[in-house]
């Protein structure tokens, strides 16, 4: 077991909301999970810091593993978001979160 194995799950339970995701051609369901519209920092993969501007959702792995380009995100403000870009958080605990890049929907 790993030092910071389970800590992305307390993370989500503290900070985190239900957000239902939907993937691509696929069913909705609701995740805890942490969407955020402000900037984030978070490291690149040869651990430089890294700004994202866009609105950006943070989840298990594991609750998502299908997780992919084009699904959909609806954090409960009222706005529906597709996903732009995954990118792993570098954890390697069991629950490592992915970091989704997000580009808001007008439909």
């Amino acid at each position: 077991m790993a030092l910071f194995d389970g800590m992305a799950s307390v993370l989500a339970e503290v900070f985190g909301s239900e957000v239902v995701y939907t993937p691509s051609g696929g069913v909705p369901r609701s995740v805890q999970s942490i969407f955020r519209e402000q900037p984030i920092e978070v490291q690149d993969q040869d651990g430089h810091p890294v700004l994202i501007t866009a609105p950006t959702w943070r989840v298990r792995k594991d609750l998502v593993p299908e997780v992919a380009r084009g699904d959909r995100i609806a954090p409960g403000n009222g706005k529906t978001y597709a996903i732009h870009n995954v990118t792993p958080s570098g954890s390697a605990a069991a629950d490592a979160n992915v970091i989704c890049e997000l580009e808001r929907v007008f439909e």
